[in-house]
């Protein structure tokens, strides 16, 4: 392929990346259950959190995307085999198509650090044996489906206080010895790989390590739309990219386009399938009038780094940090709109009053309150609660009394 030379706007490589990630513009009208599959193919990981102040991050991320859909066709695209989960960016859905590229994962999970628990593994490995034996014979189960014995009942929960069989289902997960067959209620159902994923053999379809490497290195650029090398490896929490992979090399061999962003020193990388949009975006094109809110799990703000130089938003979770020591809230969604990042709320549902409750709502120190703003930012917090089933909308904090009262009256 032939190197372009294609320059920027910062502007522009926002709408670029949006693009891949299907935020450029607003949801369409109508989703269906394999709108949901492309979304998770185009994004390639679709991070698991079990937060539920609001809708659980993975649903959430596929809100922002594709608006009213209906949560269930996740699990059934999983229950399906079109979806299976492992550790990528950390815990997520991924395409079944993808499965070869984490296999080698599995069957060196040493590699994972604290996510394979070794020593677990040594010091039980009669229990794990009985467990894996247990599942042959009797089919899928859950963690709940054992009790917890009287001793730990009182332990903290996390992972540091997960029961015995807890423990030792997530071992076999993370090396390849179970996959998870489907949820209900967001439990896990944990089977058989040869069971839940019937098509694979290991001698048969296993690839070689740098073929998935370039394949997540590919993927990576694809998804981020536009990618400083820097960006690459944490999309996938990959290691140190080989030289053979890194996004020069394959740029040098034809697999990724060069391009540059104004004030930007360092290069970046476009994936080929984005070219028409990289074409547009070097004119300023490609324009975006998305409004949405976005999970703290969200690729477009998970790296937080990546996030404060694309964007210029400093953004951390709180939900970890004491609440005397919280600048923003709990659990903050970021505010998207019109290519930028404007602020973020503090939301929590009270699901059995039906009251979306905007907690606090925080606009970065350069946006402007305009009467459009506030009318963007009322009917988007509708939409957010109306999918949440909530019938009304509540505001506690707002940037000043004359805005959480100009919203108030929005909603009404």
């Amino acid at each position: 392929m032939k190197q372009a030379d294609y320059h920027l706007s910062l502007p522009a490589a926002r709408a670029l990346h949006l693009h891949a990630q299907q935020l450029l513009n607003s949801p369409q009208k109508t989703t269906n259950k394999q709108d949901v599959l492309r979304c998770i193919r185009d994004m390639h990981a679709l991070q698991i959190d079990t937060i539920n102040v609001v809708a659980r991050s993975p649903y959430l991320v596929l809100w922002s995307r594709l608006g009213n859909y209906q949560s269930e066709w996740l699990d059934e695209l999983l229950s399906e085999g079109k979806l299976f989960e492992y550790w990528s960016h950390e815990a997520c859905f991924l395409p079944i198509e993808d499965f070869g590229h984490y296999r080698r994962q599995m069957l060196n999970p040493e590699n994972l650090g604290w996510k394979f628990n070794h020593q677990w593994l040594t010091s039980h490995a009669d229990e794990i044996q009985k467990l894996h034996q247990h599942i042959a014979k009797h089919g899928a189960v859950r963690s709940i489906d054992f009790e917890r014995p009287e001793s730990e009942a009182n332990k903290p929960k996390g992972w540091w206080g997960w029961k015995p069989e807890k423990r030792s289902l997530e071992v076999l997960f993370t090396s390849g010895k179970l996959m998870v067959a489907r949820r209900h209620h967001f439990q896990r159902f944990y089977d058989l790989t040869e069971r839940v994923h019937a098509s694979w053999n290991d001698e048969l379809h296993l690839p070689e390590p740098q073929e998935s490497e370039r394949h997540k290195v590919l993927n990576a650029v694809k998804a981020l739309g536009i990618a400083k090398a820097s960006w690459v490896a944490d999309y996938f929490r990959m290691k140190k990219i080989s030289i053979d992979c890194h996004p020069e090399t394959l740029a040098q061999k034809g697999e990724l386009i060069k391009a540059q962003i104004a004030g930007w020193d360092q290069t970046i990388y476009v994936h080929p399938d984005h070219l028409a949009e990289l074409e547009l975006a070097a004119d300023n094109k490609l324009k975006t009038s998305n409004v949405r809110l976005l999970s703290p799990f969200d690729p477009v703000v998970w790296d937080r780094k990546r996030a404060s130089e694309l964007f210029d938003f400093e953004y951390r979770l709180e939900c970890y940090t004491p609440a005397e020591k919280r600048q923003y809230g709990y659990f903050c969604l970021p505010i998207l709109r019109h290519g930028k990042l404007i602020g973020r709320i503090d939301a929590k549902a009270h699901r059995q009053t039906k009251i979306m409750e905007i907690k606090s709502l925080h606009l970065e120190p350069e946006t402007r309150v305009s009467t459009a703003l506030l009318q963007d930012l009322a009917n988007v917090f509708n939409k957010f609660g109306k999918w949440h089933q909530c019938e009304r909308i509540s505001i506690t904090t707002a940037p000043t009394a004359a805005i959480k009262k100009q919203l108030i009256a929005l909603f009404s």
